[in-house]
């Protein structure tokens, strides 16, 4: 019994290799099918897919106002601690205290974009980002600050 189970898994490991070798070389042959993506060369055409998880951004209007509210769910929600809120409170015209986003913090080098910050965002203030070129020499260079300075909180957003 051992020697036709031996035989039958050499049979399997030499019929899945002559599959991939049978596609190798259609492909070899078959030049009009282009399945490689020559990039960098391809910068200015390249298409990535709608559902493409780049990096985390936070939108802004031109008014430079976001959603977010600082609520921290997004923070919450991060598997590894990839975001970090810093609040503050302002006091509004009435005279009330109100919790405002001081700095939304955002470690890209920690980042496994799972997208549960962005599922997680009760305001959907924060998106993923279509961009995928990270490379930096200084690490530092990967945590940013996503909310722009001076921006505030949208007006009706709560």
């Amino acid at each position: 019994m051992f020697i036709v189970d031996y035989i039958k898994s050499i049979y399997g490991a030499m019929k899945s290799m002559g599959t991939g070798m049978k596609r190798t070389a259609y492909y070899f042959t078959h030049h009009k099918e282009i399945i490689t993506e020559q990039y960098p060369d391809n910068r200015d055409t390249l298409v990535l897919p709608e559902r493409f998880r780049g990096e985390v951004v936070m939108t802004h209007t031109e008014q430079n106002e976001h959603r977010c509210t600082g609520c921290t769910a997004c923070e919450l929600a991060c598997p590894n601690g990839t975001i970090k809120i810093v609040t503050k409170f302002d006091i509004s015209p009435e005279g009330k205290k109100k919790k405002a986003v001081d700095k939304f913090i955002y470690h890209l080098e920690l980042c496994t974009m799972c997208n549960l910050c962005i599922e997680a965002c009760p305001t959907n203030a924060i998106k993923m980002a279509q961009s995928f070129e990270h490379s930096v020499f200084d690490r530092s260079q990967l945590t940013k600050v996503l909310n722009q300075p001076g921006s505030k909180l949208e007006e009706g957003v709560e």
